[in-house]
């Protein structure tokens, strides 16, 4: 067993106050950052506490204080470079204001979800940012956070959830793509990609379809393909668009951004070239989808600015708690690009 003796004991705000020859306020406040300290005073103080070894333990500050230096930031799908683009949005926003972000990748699993959240509020965050995991339980979450933080929940709905909530055009987004794929003289048009039970994948077909029969086209079941929303899966489903040759599409408004460059490199498996042979579009516009050969037509979100949208909203509700609970729907826009061509035959 150690000897008790040989145990340093921890350096306290007294010790260095002592050391220092400053009072304990003005220890707590050069901690703090306050700007109230003097320059000399500021650097006596930090001298001190480099000299002494002080850990500053800011939970149990932010404890003592009833406030919180963190936001919390729980992401559905971090291998997405949708949501790296939108935490960096998230992160530009509460920097600025004296924040950190605590980040957290579910991977789509509720389970890890909650194992997620409750670690992080552990740490007690003024607020938290959730864009949930497929088939997360609303109800439970609000009942498992309760009142510790507000919640901002982003991209998928929540039913039996009342926190704020941001989301895409999503269905106006996807009527726009397959608008421009029938302007440019398709009729035989897919969705490709998602999965159907998601909110956001279901907002999508639900403008896809639109589009579709308002054109007096009627959506075909066999061209709604299910895939994981990550590029593996999508060139891995590729063939199934042309299951039956004779009546093939000749288009495809992709999920999102990740599935169309992977339909895209299904597609070149295949001998097929897409934006020749092939036309599709994408949504999110991150940063590749302008660099892909060829380059992706998309619908336009700004996933950055989105982040920074999602952290003001939340930093919004952490000054104002008692406002009633709010619905955001951030507009999109099409980016044509090359990958939406005419149909071959068609010039």
């Amino acid at each position: 067993m150690s000897d008790p003796r040989n145990v340093r004991k921890a350096v306290t705000v007294t010790d260095i106050a002592l050391g220092s020859g400053v009072s304990r306020a003005t220890v707590s406040l050069v901690l703090r950052g306050s700007p109230l300290v003097h320059a000399d005073t500021r650097a006596k103080v930090e001298a001190e506490l480099k000299r002494q070894g002080y850990v500053y333990n800011r939970s149990a500050a932010n404890l003592r204080r009833r406030t919180s230096s963190s936001v919390a930031l729980v992401i559905n799908d971090l291998s997405n470079p949708f949501f790296a683009e939108f935490a960096a949005g998230v992160d530009d926003a509460v920097a600025a204001e004296g924040y950190v972000v605590l980040l957290g990748n579910t991977g789509e699993s509720p389970e890890r979800e909650r194992a997620v959240l409750a670690s992080l509020m552990e740490h007690q965050p003024a607020g938290v940012i959730l864009s949930p995991a497929e088939h997360s339980d609303g109800e439970r979450l609000e009942s498992a956070l309760g009142t510790q933080a507000p919640v901002l929940v982003f991209n998928r709905e929540l039913p039996g959830a009342h926190w704020d909530f941001l989301a895409l055009d999503n269905r106006h987004g996807a009527r726009l793509a397959t608008e421009h794929l029938l302007e440019l003289g398709h009729r035989r048009i897919a969705f490709f990609g998602g999965h159907a039970d998601s909110s956001s994948c279901r907002e999508r077909r639900q403008g896809y379809a639109d589009a579709l029969q308002a054109a007096d086209i009627s959506p075909q079941p066999q061209w709604q393909i299910e895939t994981a929303p990550t590029r593996l899966d999508a060139a891995a489903s590729s063939q199934a668009l042309f299951a039956g040759a004779a009546d093939a599409p000749t288009a495809a408004v992709c999920y999102n951004d990740t599935v169309a460059l992977g339909l895209m490199l299904g597609l070149t498996a295949q001998g097929r070239r897409p934006g020749h042979d092939f036309a599709l579009t994408g949504f999110d516009d991150i940063p590749e989808a302008a660099l892909a050969t060829p380059a992706l037509t998309t619908i336009a979100v700004d996933p950055r600015a989105r982040g920074r949208q999602a952290a003001e909203l939340l930093l919004q509700r952490i000054r104002e708690p008692e406002r009633a609970a709010q619905r955001t729907i951030a507009p999109v826009r099409l980016l044509a690009r090359a990958s939406s061509c005419a149909p071959l035959g068609s010039a």
